[in-house]
């Protein structure tokens, strides 16, 4: 997977991409993750990358021949993008769903939005997709940028060590998690479950989808309807 991120912050995105599971899938050739500097697309010597609103009104707006020659001099050098990803307060909410779908492709490119908003030109005809992390406003688009490759790149086959793991994820079958737990099996008068350590391996996993329809009726009722479940399991969720 190859993807590249464009930002005016590139020092924002660049030490969090040479950590942890993403670092690791770089180092090991199986993602191609960069951060683009936009103001390397620019062609005044300022290297501006906004201007004031037409229509008045506050704050600033990204420009789109910036935006413009970074999309196309970026897919000269790589290749076409399968996605251009916007990250916007206005795009749809970012989900387990969408991760997955963006991690079959093989090349995306993601724009960092900042100050307030990019040119609509720039939506209209290079973004494929307006991506929002929740319902709440960032001084940039560069922490949710991050949020949204991280989420995508583990789901890549090879990144994450234990395929299962991924499987078992929170939302992966549309349930939070179950509860985990591991030694000592007591700790400060506080017990792991006696089912945990029974061995008996059904019954285990029995008590963990129990855990997630209980969790999940608990903490996010909203998930019940539309996580994939059997007529049992969906009524017990009522």
């Amino acid at each position: 997977m190859v993807v590249d991120i464009v930002t005016i912050f590139p020092q924002m995105i660049e030490p969090a991409l040479a950590e942890g599971v993403v670092g690791r899938a770089r180092t090991s050739g199986l993602v191609d993750v960069r951060a683009r500097d936009l103001r390397d697309y620019t062609s005044d010597r300022h290297r501006v990358v906004d201007d004031m609103p037409f229509g008045g009104g506050p704050g600033m707006v990204m420009k789109p021949e910036p935006l413009f020659r970074a999309i196309e001099e970026i897919s000269a050098e790589r290749g076409a993008p399968t996605a251009v990803i916007l990250t916007t307060p206005q795009g749809r909410c970012f989900s387990h769903a969408e991760a997955v779908r963006f991690s079959r492709m093989e090349r995306l490119i993601v724009i960092c939005g900042r100050y307030e908003g990019v040119d609509e030109r720039v939506a209209e005809a290079l973004v494929t997709d307006e991506i929002s992390i929740g319902d709440y406003v960032l001084t940039g688009g560069e922490l949710a940028a991050l949020v949204v490759v991280d989420a995508v790149v583990r789901l890549v086959p090879g990144v994450v060590g234990d395929d299962a793991s991924v499987a078992a994820d929170s939302f992966a079958d549309g349930l939070l998690d179950y509860p985990h737990y591991t030694r000592p099996a007591e700790f400060r008068g506080m017990k792991v479950p006696d089912v945990l350590l029974s061995g008996h391996h059904a019954e285990i996993a029995r008590w963990r989808r129990d855990e997630q329809l209980r969790r999940t009726k608990a903490r996010r009722p909203d998930l019940i309807g539309r996580a994939d479940l059997l007529r049992r399991e969906r009524h017990e969720g009522d």
